[in-house]
């Protein structure tokens, strides 16, 4: 079918499918979703199991493992991560790569099977387990709510109320309060009256939970009346409370308020604090429903608050740490901006290399190749963000490809004074099976990314849809809209001018001077290229290495770790100072601060720090992301000084998954704690020795006191007193004991009981801690049950990984990339002599980086024989595709010179524009020797491979300088810069080398003689 004079004929159809493209492409554009930065699954759960008063040792054996084992037996699981603390498990689930969709539901569907089967192992006392899978849930608004001289129950009450209302906003998921203190009844006992009245705890405890709980006391029929029946007496207020009735040994009512304190205070010690800019704050976060346009959510969110302003108290302070929907659009605006200057570029070089007809009309079809897209991306759900828009511009160059081969073709035949139609016809007719298979290869360069099912290749699958959308378009148009234009817009050249310049220009003439040299000299061409590629392969070892750079996000982060088992409030008072000296930077606007544990999830990169009370993190906002890197290194050393007994480590967003800290990380397990802790200081050793470390740290940390009393068993026996009755009593007197609930409104306050604070204020009180003894009837002194005191060191956190304890040494770059850090200790790391059963395998980024790596490339292979396949049916011979193929190689040169001279990473972006290369060269490859083919028919071979190549110089340095010129705007965006760098330097290399190298190769695989001095 001659697909060309198709369209031409049938013009009107064409125009008319040409108009509604644009029409639908600038549609689409206008309501396609929104995001900064492509989504990608997390694929991890948690599983929380309570285990009161056991030791971390004791939970890892008694909880986790059960669970552990449970869970294993699950096929969909990559890898089991566990933290046992003190009186908690917390399991770390991640499910294999290859689980995706609805598949990671019905995963966490099955994972809460395995769980409550586990649940008749765990020991009295332990459980039940929660399994969290909503731990990857983003909170794109992000707020820290603040109100000078409110306080905290008023500061919760209108968090608690402006929860209740935006959760009603269209578009909106969940909205959850952070660091809101829970409100609490404490009733404080008089040890004295309560002994003088022989008045237990228990007894009072009794009271306390029955007196408001709910309970059915049926209906009764009165006539024709079926009457509830509900008996009086439940607490209405705290004088209710206090007023209860106590019995007393002697049979003696005593009112509650003449024997204990009742008043209301709030959960101590808190589990999370947070503060900003100095001020105590509570977080609100809102998440976007699943699908849903986070813009669009965010003005309505934002809507529903002006609405709201005028009721909001004043002095009370909405304060954004994130607000996405504004970032989005901002960041969108930017990527567009960048999408219209790239087409601006490739559209100007046009104009100037092949005039201004023929500018202008590859133009236009390059700009409804672009909005074509847009329609394919609206109907599969791809939205405008970071990646989508970046690989349009990536695509730019090789949009106009296949356009530029038939415009050039169609003037090139109208200078030899050929008809229009015919020109187009025939030029189509010759190229379209060649440009199908060269688009066709150039697509399958980008598949391997868009097959990569881990969270790498879901983050940058967008990538090779709008390829495949945009090439496949291009080839389209450039058969059928492209000829078209020519027919009716070119203008045909006087015939006699024309067939003297069609390629005699002076640029002409010099290429195939020199060309006719190479292949002449073609031994010596080989040796040249052999060397060059000799030395690109030596400078390959100097080329910096990461995985995805840091981001441009204007804020960043700062861990600070105080030694395990700090309390929450000593943490809270480091924080401030760090504070005070943050805020006082200059470029820094806004600081955050949360203590306990991490933040929400705000960005989908944040991974939150599980709680711990010795933990806190600063947010830091800066008025321009460039001036991160100075300030990061400024905050490091002066907090590490003001902080002596923390460590202190600030580091940037990153793009992508595989963030945060710990970008080197050696695991070390085997079955004893103490050789753990032993080789975990030694490889700590090797990685402070180095002198660009710094956060160097374990994730076991350092072991934690306890006090031990020991129970005096004749004596505990003789009063009736039992081991979990002083631990109780322990309990009671200094954090409290639960006792019931407390009803206000809507809402249930725990009731608990504890002693009066002069008693708890010191450890040392701890002797005179009262239990009661049923021998006697009283309360007594533990002091009189327990021989003494023992205090001693434990392991606060034991991790196991695979099911092995396992501790972790985490270490990060002061300055430079992680991989030129990993590189130089992990030989000495390695000969480290271990004992039998321990072994140490690398995490971080490393880890990270393979497997994102084995994620692209297991798919490598099949699209490899695809695009040889494809290149072999082009010719169907296999000289010509072996020339192809030994093109390819060629980038390297130019990606390693790239490199080498802007100073850019070598990492996963970087690498998938090299594989990306392939698909490039080959598309050139196959059209200057398909030219060949077509030449050789009626030409000597000499002749030929000469004549075809120049023919074919303009249409190849075309498309590579367009595609080259057209990532211009990406060299300054942060995520892109080394793939830009690669796929420029790479193609203009590669391209000018394949120019001479194709030609040289076909003469020595065809046998073609040498040109006779006097014929050159």
């Amino acid at each position: 079918m001659d697909i060309a004079k198709a369209a031409i004929e049938n013009r009107t159809l064409t125009y008319v499918t040409t108009l509604l493209v644009v029409v639908g492409g600038v549609i689409a554009f206008l309501n396609l979703g929104r995001l900064e930065d492509p989504e990608f699954t997390i694929k991890r759960a948690l599983v929380v199991t309570q285990y009161p008063g056991a030791t971390a040792h004791e939970v890892e054996a008694e909880v986790s493992d059960p669970i552990e084992e449970a869970v294993q037996a699950m096929g969909k699981v990559k890898e089991i991560k566990s933290r046992s603390s003190r009186g908690r498990s917390t399991l770390e689930v991640e499910m294999k790569s290859d689980v995706i969709g609805d598949a990671v539901t019905q995963a966490f569907d099955d994972l809460r099977d395995k769980v409550n089967d586990a649940q008749g192992r765990l020991p009295p006392g332990a459980g039940p387990s929660v399994v969290e899978d909503d731990f990857g849930d983003v909170y794109g608004i992000f707020m820290a709510i603040t109100g000078e001289g409110y306080s905290k129950q008023e500061l919760k009450d209108h968090a608690e109320a402006l929860k209740r209302e935006l959760v009603q906003v269209q578009g909106v998921a969940k909205v959850r309060l952070f660091a809101d203190r829970q409100e609490t009844i404490y009733v404080e006992p008089n040890r004295d009256r309560l002994s003088n009245l022989g008045i237990s705890v228990d007894r009072i405890a009794g009271r306390l939970r029955t007196q408001n709980i709910v309970v059915d006391a049926g209906r009764v029929r009165v006539g024709d009346s079926h009457i509830s029946v509900r008996p009086s007496g439940a607490t209405a207020s705290l004088d209710d409370l206090r007023s209860i009735l106590i019995a007393s040994q002697g049979g003696r009512q005593i009112f509650l308020e003449d024997i204990a304190t009742v008043r209301r205070g709030y959960a101590a010690p808190p589990r999370a604090l947070m503060r900003y800019d100095g001020e105590p704050a509570i977080g609100l976060g809102v998440s976007t429903v699943d699908g849903g346009n986070v813009v669009t959510m965010g003005r309505a969110v934002k809507a529903r608050l002006d609405e709201l302003k005028a009721d909001r108290p004043v002095g009370i302070e909405y304060n954004y740490i994130n607000f996405q929907a504004e970032d989005v659009s901002e960041a969108v605006s930017g990527f567009v901006w960048n999408l219209v200057t790239a087409i601006a570029i490739v559209i100007v070089v046009l104009l100037l290399a092949m005039g201004w007809r023929s500018g202008l009309l590859m133009g236009f079809v390059l700009a409804v190749t672009v909005l074509g897209t847009f329609i394919l991306m609206y109907a599969t759900d791809v939205v405008l963000q970071r990646i989508s828009l970046g690989a349009l511009i990536i695509a730019l160059g090789m949009l106009v490809d296949n356009a530029v081969v038939i415009v050039d073709g169609i003037l090139t035949r109208l200078k030899e004074g050929r008809e229009r139609v015919e020109a187009a016809s025939e030029i189509v007719e010759q190229t379209k099976w060649p440009l199908f298979g060269a688009t066709a290869v150039a697509i399958l360069g980008f598949a391997a990314i868009g097959t990569s099912s881990d969270s790498s290749g879901e983050f940058l699958g967008s990538l090779f849809l709008v390829i495949l959308y945009s090439l496949s378009l291009s080839w389209v148009l450039s058969v059928t809209l492209a000829p078209l234009l020519g027919v009716d817009f070119l203008k045909k050249p006087d015939p006699d001018e024309a067939v003297e310049s069609a390629h005699d220009g002076p640029v002409y003439t010099v290429y195939r001077r020199l060309l006719q040299g190479a292949i002449n000299y073609r031994w010596v061409t080989v040796a040249v290229i052999t060397v060059l590629m000799g030395l690109s392969i030596w400078g390959s070892g100097f080329v910096k290495q990461s995985f995805f750079p840091d981001s441009t996000r204007p804020q960043f982060l700062v861990d600070v770790w105080m030694p395990q088992g700090t309390h929450i409030r000593d943490t809270e008072d480091a924080v401030k100072e760090a504070e005070q000296y943050v805020q006082g930077l200059d470029a820094v606007t806004h600081v955050s601060s949360v203590v306990g544990q991490g933040a929400l999830r705000f960005v989908l990169p944040y991974s939150p720090e599980r709680p711990n009370s010795s933990y806190a993190q600063l947010i830091v906002d800066v008025d321009d992301w460039r001036t991160i890197s100075s300030l990061k290194d400024s905050v490091d050393a002066r907090l590490s000084a003001m902080l002596p007994r923390a460590n202190v480590y600030a580091f940037p967003f990153v793009f992508g998954p595989g963030g945060g800290t710990g970008r080197i990380q050696a695991r070390i397990s085997g079955p004893n704690p103490d050789s753990l802790r032993a080789i975990a200081q030694r490889v700590e050793g090797i990685f402070r020795a180095h002198d660009n470390t710094k956060a160097v740290r374990n994730d076991w940390r350092n072991r934690v006191e306890v006090t031990r009393p020991q129970v005096a068993e004749d004596a505990a026996s003789a009063l009736g007193v039992t081991r979990p009755d002083v631990a109780r009593a322990v309990q009671r007197t200094f954090e409290g004991t639960r006792m019931g609930v407390y009803r206000r409104g809507e809402d249930l306050l725990p009731i608990m009981m504890r002693a009066p604070s002069e008693e708890r204020a010191r450890a040392s009180n701890m002797k005179n801690a009262q239990v009661w003894s049923p021998v006697a009837g009283a309360y007594v002194p533990i002091r009189q049950v327990v021989s003494g005191f023992e205090t001693g060191f434990e392991d606060g956190i034991v991790w196991r990984y695979k099911r092995a304890p396992t501790v972790s040494v985490y270490a990060d770059p002061i300055s430079g990339t992680a991989t030129s850090v990993f590189q130089q200790v992990r030989p000495t790391v390695e000969k480290l002599s271990l004992p039998r059963g321990y072994d140490i395998e690398w995490g971080g980024q490393y880890e990270n980086s393979n497997e994102a790596n084995a994620s692209l490339f297991s798919a490598v292979p099949i699209f490899f024989v695809l695009m040889v396949l494809i290149t072999v049916a082009l010719f169907n011979a296999l000289r010509q595709p072996l020339i192809i193929w030994l093109t390819v190689p060629l980038a390297l040169i130019g990606v390693v010179a790239g490199l080498l001279a802007t100073g850019a990473a070598f990492g996963f972006t970087a690498l998938l524009g090299f594989l990306s290369l392939s698909g490039l060269l080959i598309k050139n490859a196959v059209v200057v020797i398909d030219e060949i083919e077509i030449w050789k028919q009626d030409e000597s071979l000499y002749q030929a491979i000469v004549g075809a190549s120049v023919v074919r110089l303009r249409p190849v340095m075309m498309a590579s300088i367009t595609t080259a010129l057209g990532m211009i705007p990406l060299f300054t965006d942060a995520f892109f810069v080394a793939m830009a760098v690669t796929i420029t330097s790479g193609l203009l290399f590669a391209t000018v080398l394949t120019m001479i190298v194709v030609p040289v190769l076909y003469a020595i695989l065809f046998g073609v003689e040498r040109l006779p001095y006097s014929e050159r």
